[in-house]
């Protein structure tokens, strides 16, 4: 065996095991790109199935959500709070089934702006698209009073009407079957009232 030989055959070893490693790395890196992307694929699977499993509030196809405004706890503001209530494509009916869900009062922590005992007499939308709501006596003799009570009691009628029937674009508050000068002695009730965005929180 020659000289030339044994280092040609030293030389085509060394070259045999010089790309055997670098096989072996570009498959180790191959293998690791493709763990990356399984790990990327099972992960977005993952966020998928956790929102598909997330709880959903489910309603009754004979139902409808409206927005019923309260008072927040320092009584301040008006806070909507979401309930669902019985469908009704007729507005005035709509607005007789939402006044009665106001006064039952609030589920979440906020506070009834018209006082327990009070009910509703009558209520009908003019052609102007005036609510006309009829209330008991029970909404003066047993109101806390105060300027700032009053309005929030006033705009939570007329708000909750408001933004969730478009047929009504103004309210008028009626009080024993007739038109009371105030609730208490602060708010002139003779006129109808619009939408007070500046209350809502």
């Amino acid at each position: 065996m020659t000289v030339k030989y044994v280092i040609r055959l030293f030389t085509n070893s060394s070259n045999f095991f010089n790309n055997l490693r670098a096989l072996r790395g570009k498959s180790v890196f191959i293998m690791s790109r493709k763990l990356h992307l399984l790990n990327v694929v099972l992960a977005g699977a993952a966020v998928c199935m956790f929102f598909l499993n997330m709880p959903e509030k489910s309603y009754s196809s004979d139902q409808s959500v409206v927005h019923l405004y309260f008072a927040d706890r320092e009584n301040r503001f008006l806070i909507a709070e979401d309930r669902a209530v019985l469908h009704s494509d007729e507005p005035a009916e709509l607005g007789r089934i939402i006044i009665k869900e106001l006064i039952r009062g609030p589920r979440e922590g906020l506070m009834q702006t018209i006082p327990a005992g009070t009910n509703l007499r009558a209520f009908y939308i003019t052609q102007d698209g005036t609510a006309c709501v009829d209330l008991t006596r029970e909404i003066t003799e047993e109101h806390p009073g105060g300027v700032k009570s009053e309005i929030l009691t006033i705009y939570s009628i007329v708000n909750t009407l408001i933004l969730n029937i478009p047929e009504i674009n103004a309210v008028k508050i009626l009080i024993g079957g007739g038109e009371s000068l105030t609730l208490t002695g602060h708010i002139d009730l003779r006129s109808p009232f619009k939408a007070n965005m500046l209350l809502i929180r």
